[in-house]
């Protein structure tokens, strides 16, 4: 087999390098290597609403299955790449296939980071990235009657807020002294603290984990102080472990991720990547070499990979943004936070409608937004535009967040 653009991973970037390659016009031949037997859907709502069961996996899924074929898209599905070999633009998946391209993409994403510790490996100790984790997980729940999260991250969070209003007793356990850490400021950390313990979920932090108990099931989390946190199902939630290693093996710079240039391009020849797995130099992280783990990233660089390829080249440069559903709280971010000197409260969290916003050297370069839109979308301008502003003239809800921006003009 042979295709012009062959695509490894089923996820949003994959799908979307495809979808964008048709909608440029390209007429080559394109292929999708995915790991999973499903076609592209959706992976937030499967913390989510696909986890809670409002949403159906025929409302997740990126396109319905005749769209593929309508756009000429060949699905290589329930197969994983094993080797590259960049001389001969060959891949082998791990049925022995050998599959010949033009033009690789790399879109992978990860597999959840797990606990490298004893017992970490017992039947119901459950992360979730894919189709099969959520319904693994819905269905150990059912019968669960204390669930223990381990990661106080976005998907954990998530997870415990779902698995409380199914009205499952839920400990939630986090390394760290705060909830969202690495994402976030004390003030929204501390706030979705106090949401979750409201809401009965209880938030445990500064803990370790020693180790997981059980024989045939798992039956409890040991902590390094000896304490046995009882569970009949335990949800890791501490990030994922980027798959890159066939890239790697075959020459490709990179460690945690494969490194990419402002064109996604990889160090391999006529190889890019995309997404969770890609480590890229972020202008909004001041050129620091990072992966985003976001679906915006992932469409985002695949519109690059996809302009490129029909030779309309155009270098990354967008706005990081996210979100996460907890409870009634919609929380949206744009920017990155991390390496903030300043972080300015607009509103009152005990409304439940506010915003953090966050400065360097008295710079907007990122704010996170709970129930506030009307902030969000302005908070977008600021930070694209760099504004400087005051701690004052940000806090005063009075005052719309564009307003500065045109008076700095």
């Amino acid at each position: 087999m042979f295709y012009d653009i062959l695509i490894v991973g089923g996820g949003h970037g994959g799908a979307q390098v495809a979808v964008m390659l048709r909608t440029q016009k390209f007429a080559g031949s394109i292929a999708i290597i995915g790991d999973e037997p499903e076609f592209p859907y959706e992976r937030p709502p499967l913390s989510k609403e696909y986890f809670a069961g409002e949403k159906e996996f025929e409302r997740i899924q990126l396109r319905p299955a005749k769209y593929w074929d309508e756009r000429e898209v060949t699905m290589l599905l329930g197969k994983r790449v094993a080797r590259v070999d960049p001389v001969a633009h060959m891949v082998t998946t791990d049925g022995g296939e050998t599959i010949g391209y033009g033009k690789l993409v790399w879109a992978t994403g990860g597999s959840p980071r797990m606990l490298p510790i004893p017992g970490g490996d017992l039947p119901g100790v459950q992360g979730v990235r894919t189709r099969a984790d959520a319904d693994a997980m819905k269905a150990a729940s059912e019968s669960a009657r204390q669930i223990v999260v381990i990661g106080g991250g976005y998907i954990g969070l998530e997870a415990a807020a779902v698995l409380n209003k199914a009205g499952k007793k839920v400990v939630l356990l986090e390394a760290l002294d705060r909830v969202l850490a690495r994402v976030a400021g004390v003030d929204l950390s501390r706030f979705y603290e106090k949401e979750h313990r409201e809401h009965g979920v209880e938030i445990r932090l500064g803990v370790r984990v020693e180790a997981i108990e059980g024989v045939d099931h798992v039956t409890g989390v040991r902590l390094a102080d000896g304490e046995v946190v009882p569970a009949d199902l335990v949800i890791v939630g501490i990030g994922i472990v980027p798959a890159v290693e066939p890239l790697i093996a075959a020459g490709a710079e990179g460690g945690n991720g494969v490194l990419v240039d402002k064109l996604c391009k990889t160090s391999l020849p006529d190889i890019y990547a995309i997404g969770d797995c890609a480590a890229h130099a972020n202008d909004y992280a001041e050129g620091a070499v990072i992966r985003l783990e976001s679906v915006q990233n992932a469409n985002d660089q695949a519109n690059v990979v996809a302009k490129g390829i029909v030779g309309d080249e155009a270098p990354y440069h967008a706005i990081p943004w996210f979100w996460s559903n907890q409870y009634d709280l919609k929380l949206q971010t744009a920017g990155l936070s991390t390496g903030h000197d300043e972080a300015v409260l607009r509103g009152d969290p005990v409304s439940r409608s506010f915003s953090v916003i966050y400065l360097k050297a008295g710079t907007v370069i990122a704010i996170d937004c709970v129930n506030a839109t009307k902030d969000y979308v302005q908070g977008r301008m600021i930070v694209t535009a760099g504004l400087q502003a005051t701690a004052e003239q940000l806090a005063d809800i009075e005052r719309p967040l564009k307003e500065l921006l045109s008076n700095s003009l």
